[in-house]
């Protein structure tokens, strides 16, 4: 009996109707990157586990996969009569494993061609990463990032071009969206504030939670992380804090005076001050509430959000002021944007917002009469595929009701008909499929008709 073909769970197929629309939004966005001066760059699917291991968390570490070595991976591997631990063994028998992200890679890659790159560094990547994650709807353990980053400046200038980058990005695909800004000093200010500065993390990753869970739940979570109740008091203008971005601004100075949390205040004002001389239109909130994974982090961050179109967050990013040093390059400060290509998707297809017709989709099919009329064709399909126009004849000499079915399928929107009358009187017919109308027109003229 035949083996019944299947993928591994959390991966996916995609069928040539999705690739078109995948392509679409990789296109636009790489568009975006372009205009603003960065350049791609790939690195290999698999790094050393070196590199990988120790940068994303305990749990992190746990979702990598690993890759076996090649040949006789038992060879060596002293086994002493005891039950084999697979934690112990890994190291012996794993020197690799696939990318769990694309900026621990983009680290390690500015790090070794230093030499190479001009400072400040503009890149973009888009790539697959893999993560041996619980698959879930919206979770899958392969799929792709594009980043844009540039790294060796302090400047915030960088984050306001990041803004517009986004601002460019989901005008270009016609998403509502809001940027929610934050910045860590600010969060560190806060813990400090509120004295407890050790307890960064636990507050962030309480907060972070106030939309989902609730003020009373995560009150709640501080206490079982031991904050105490005057801790959690103090803490509460703030996440209740009303105005618009100047006014939490204004209202925060007051209350942050560490040194941190000011010099926050300032990178924040700076940046708004940007976004007002762009003159973008863009919706940005000063989200106090907001962390992200706070592991490389230092200075700004963003997370954006569809407005009409219940979802995670679509993109995401920040300022991180270290990430070379773990491989040898210290102080050299970046910051970059990540935008989640398979959310945008869902959000694109459930507002109906795909264009109808698309690049790679094909826009003119010839039918196929006969060997005659197939002749006749070749010199007029080669004439408009030259005018940059996708177009396609029908291999087969087929009824001309199965050519129809197979247009109508692929939703190509123009159909061009030369038979025996046509070829006779150097013509071709036009059928426009979604309008239904059709008119006769000389060979020569035929690019011009398509072209309208």
């Amino acid at each position: 009996m035949a083996q019944k073909p299947s993928i591994p769970k959390g991966t996916r197929d995609f069928l040539p109707e999705v690739m078109v629309r995948r392509n679409y939004i990789f296109d636009t966005i790489k568009n975006v990157f372009k205009r603003y001066g960065f350049l791609p760059i790939e690195t290999p699917s698999m790094e050393n586990l070196s590199t990988l291991l120790g940068k994303y968390g305990e749990e992190g570490d746990k979702l990598l996969f690993r890759i076996l070595n090649s040949g006789d991976f038992m060879t060596g591997v002293e086994q002493n009569g005891e039950p084999l631990e697979s934690l112990k063994l890994a190291g012996k028998i794993s020197e690799k494993g696939l990318r769990y992200d694309l900026t621990v890679p983009f680290a390690r890659f500015v790090t070794m061609y230093r030499d190479q790159i001009a400072f400040p560094f503009k890149r973009y990547q888009i790539q697959p990463v893999w993560r041996a994650d619980r698959p879930q709807k919206g979770r899958y353990r392969e799929f792709y990032q594009c980043d844009v980053d540039m790294i060796g400046s302090n400047s915030i200038l960088n984050e306001a071009e990041l803004v517009s980058i986004v601002n460019d990005v989901f005008n270009d695909l016609k998403i509502n969206i809001i940027l929610k800004i934050n910045n860590r000093k600010v969060l560190a200010g806060i813990a400090e504030y509120i004295g407890k500065s050790d307890a960064l993390v636990d507050i962030t990753v309480a907060i972070d939670k106030l939309d989902k869970i609730g003020i009373e739940a995560v009150n709640a979570e501080l206490a079982e992380k031991g904050l105490e109740p005057e801790a959690i008091d103090k803490l509460q203008p703030i996440l209740f804090m009303k105005g618009n971005t100047r006014e939490k601004l204004a209202q925060l100075k007051p209350l942050l005076n560490n040194e941190v949390g000011q010099k926050g205040i300032e990178e924040l004002e700076t940046l708004f001050d940007y976004i007002d001389d762009m003159e973008l239109d863009i919706e940005t909130e000063l989200d106090l509430t907001l962390a992200r994974g706070l592991n490389y982090y230092t200075g700004a961050i963003f997370e954006v959000k569809a407005k009409d179109f219940p979802m995670g967050s679509i993109s995401g990013g920040g300022r991180y002021d270290n990430l070379t040093g773990i491989f040898g390059l210290p102080n050299v400060s970046g910051v970059g944007i990540s935008f989640g290509a398979d959310r945008i998707y869902d959000v694109l297809e459930g507002l109906k917002l795909f264009p109808e017709t698309m690049s790679e989709s094909t826009k003119v099919i010839f039918l196929n009469f006969g060997k005659n009329e197939e002749k006749y064709c070749l010199k007029y399909l080669n004439q408009v595929r030259k005018h940059g126009i996708n177009a396609e004849i029908y291999p087969d000499a087929a009824k001309i009701q199965k050519q129809m079915k197979y247009a109508d399928q692929r939703n190509i929107p123009i159909v061009v008909i030369a038979g025996e009358t046509e070829v006779a009187n150097h013509t071709f017919t036009v059928k426009w499929m979604k309008e239904g109308k059709q008119e006769t027109v000389n060979a020569e003229q035929l690019v011009a008709t398509i072209q309208i």
